[in-house]
């Protein structure tokens, strides 16, 4: 399977976007099992694919000195210039998945990508949100 935008809507309509995110998150090339073996700890809320803003997201890996996973800024550099040096449309990325945490959108996987979107002058994801309950989940599509 590709993993896209393309392919994600398609999952995403026939209401199996949970089988698409776990498929994406433990093969190929963008593999985050652990995130994977961590959202299957509960019961998950999902919506999307949604088209985003990178300026809503906030980010969790990189160089810089707050971030919760730390990278060396060279291997920073190198991993997102690839990635922005192989992208000719978003719809080629598989969407970021973020967490709803306290009214935020937290990047749990995508980081990279999201780099390389911002090094391209891009302003805009496609994503999965989780929630951890349906009341979280309904009270952002409210504010939506």
């Amino acid at each position: 399977m590709e993993f896209n935008l393309q392919t994600a809507q398609l999952y995403a309509e026939n209401g199996r976007s949970e089988e698409w995110i776990h498929a994406y998150l433990t093969t190929g090339k963008w593999a985050n099992s652990g995130l994977s073996e961590g959202l299957k700890l509960q019961k998950r809320y999902w919506r999307g694919p949604l088209k985003l803003s990178l300026d809503d997201l906030i980010r969790t890996c990189g160089p810089e000195p707050n971030m919760k996973y730390r990278v060396a800024q060279q291997d920073w550099e190198t991993r997102t210039n690839t990635i922005a040096g192989s992208l000719e449309t978003l719809k080629e990325l598989p969407p970021f998945i973020l967490q709803y945490v306290n009214g935020e959108l937290i990047l749990c996987d995508g980081n990279h990508r999201y780099g390389a979107l911002r090094k391209l002058g891009w302003s805009e994801c496609w994503a999965f949100i989780w929630y951890d309950s349906p009341e979280e989940r309904a009270e952002h599509v409210a504010q939506s």
